[in-house]
């Protein structure tokens, strides 16, 4: 999972958590959205990947629960597809119970798993105790606002960088790359991340602009993050920072 695509700048939490339920069982879907109300969440329910994907477009959720077979596709296709553009926690909901479907689900970037049928009271501690930990994670975030890695010391707050104890001058385009790369160390970041969380501008969103940032960061951080075993381009993937 990423972590903070760009640095902290404050967090906040609702007081009433707002869930979408995916679904295209009626009868579980109206359940979930009474029960859940009841509970005092607020909820939106869709029944299938596009219905969930316009809620999520347009009002970004606190928690998905998500089940598995759906008519016009697959929830844990929808999940990976979701995980490229947010790290909201997502709790599978599904008759689907073997092994194989759990471990994929999981591996998808799933948070949990609870199979169907379920106890709405279990089924909302579940919600609850992952949206405590999210929550715990996202004020831990905001904390850590200094990144160390290598020689390169990068402050969220200050938005300064040194490079073995001397200030790299960066724009605020490249201070938020090398962020996201430093926030993900080892990890493959896709160049769909970096665009999506870079550039809210569509007419500057190209390939071409990406590299040209990635390309100035090698340059002023020679040799270190210049030399291709820091900074390495997974051909046709993305970019990986490795320390």
């Amino acid at each position: 999972m990423l972590s903070p695509s760009a640095p902290p700048r404050g967090h906040s939490i609702s007081e009433t958590a707002h869930i979408l339920v995916v679904d295209d069982e009626a009868s579980y879907r109206d359940a979930l959205t009474a029960g859940l109300t009841a509970e005092g969440f607020s909820v939106d329910a869709a029944a299938d990947v596009a219905e969930a994907t316009t809620y999520f477009e347009l009002r970004t959720p606190d928690l998905i629960l998500l089940d598995i077979t759906l008519p016009d596709g697959n929830g844990v296709d929808l999940c990976r597809e979701l995980r490229t553009r947010s790290a909201v926690p997502i709790i599978f909901v599904s008759a689907k119970s073997s092994e194989i479907d759990i471990v994929l689900g999981l591996e998808m970037g799933g948070t949990d798993y609870v199979p169907k049928p379920y106890r709405l009271r279990e089924l909302v501690a579940r919600i609850r105790a992952v949206l405590r930990r999210s929550a715990e994670q996202a004020e831990q975030a905001e904390q850590e606002e200094v990144i160390t890695v290598n020689d390169i010391v990068i402050d969220g707050s200050k938005r300064t960088c040194l490079f073995d104890g001397s200030p790299i001058d960066l724009t605020r385009k490249e201070f938020e790359l090398l962020w996201l790369l430093l926030s993900n160390v080892g990890v493959v970041v896709t160049r769909e991340q970096c665009i999506d969380a870079l550039w809210w501008d569509k007419d500057l969103n190209d390939s071409r602009t990406l590299d040209t940032h990635i390309k100035r960061l090698r340059q002023k951080f020679k040799p270190e993050v210049g030399d291709d075993k820091q900074i390495v381009t997974v051909r046709g993937v993305g970019f990986r920072f490795d320390a």
